[in-house]
């Protein structure tokens, strides 16, 4: 990361925009790809990947300075196991619907390379409160990504929004749900992966023709002018 005045400022602008894992890094295509069939279902697997990126980032730099360098992989995805194991369990008492929903792609997050790759490049080389909220701004940015394609796939494939909410928030959610259209027949490109990886082909080049735009706008400054060369001769 480079270095500026404002470290906080450049890790928002890292994990939201600049260096996204997903629409940057295309770290964690797996799940993304798999379970964003609806926004309720992106948004727990959004949830549970941000609690795990903070928690073993926060857990990875405390203990940063007494792991040996020759077992620090190994030690870190135990540690990312360990909170993967937590989120897992809390699903499974009290969102048993989405747990069951999200199935294997829940374990599956200690594989994701976006977490391991933030503890090997970040949280293993600075302290704990830039880590903590290196993990919160990875993972936020992974999780609007999650809930914008799941928002996508849903809408074409399905004509709601926030279908199945009760599954994440409770019964009381399942008023969020909005129909916005309906089909006879559900659209089956967009509810499938196939549709997954075209949505998110779209983000990108979305974020491409931004960043393409925004640069076009940014004017270099202009170069001194140079004057007029003296020339010196000398006297013998």
């Amino acid at each position: 990361m480079s270095q500026t005045n404002n470290p906080l400022k450049e890790l928002i602008n890292e994990g939201m925009w600049k260096n996204n894992p997903a629409l940057v890094q295309l770290l964690g295509l797996c799940p993304l790809l798999a379970v964003t069939s609806t926004i309720t279902n992106a948004l727990g697997l959004g949830l549970a990947t941000l609690l795990v990126l903070v928690g073993s980032n926060v857990t990875i730099s405390a203990v940063r300075n007494w792991v040996p360098k020759d077992i620090r992989i190994p030690v870190f995805v135990m540690i990312i196991a360990a909170f993967v194991t937590i989120i897992q369990l809390l699903m499974n008492a009290y969102t048993f619907g989405l747990y069951q929903s999200l199935g294997i792609f829940i374990p599956l997050i200690v594989t994701n390379c976006a977490i391991i790759g933030r503890a090997e490049a970040y949280a293993s080389k600075n302290p704990v409160h830039l880590s903590a909220f290196d993990g919160l701004m990875m993972g936020l940015g992974f999780m609007v990504v999650l809930v914008v394609l799941g928002a996508m796939r849903e809408l074409i494939g399905q004509g709601t929004l926030f279908d199945g909410a009760d599954l994440l928030l409770g019964p009381w959610a399942s008023v969020l749900r909005i129909e916005i259209f309906s089909f006879d027949n559900q659209f089956l490109l967009a509810i499938l992966p196939p549709g997954a990886f075209l949505g998110l082909g779209l983000l990108i080049a979305a974020k491409n023709v931004i960043d393409a735009q925004i640069k076009s706008k940014q004017v270099a400054p202009p170069e001194p002018e140079k004057g007029p060369r003296a020339r010196v001769t000398s006297l013998t």
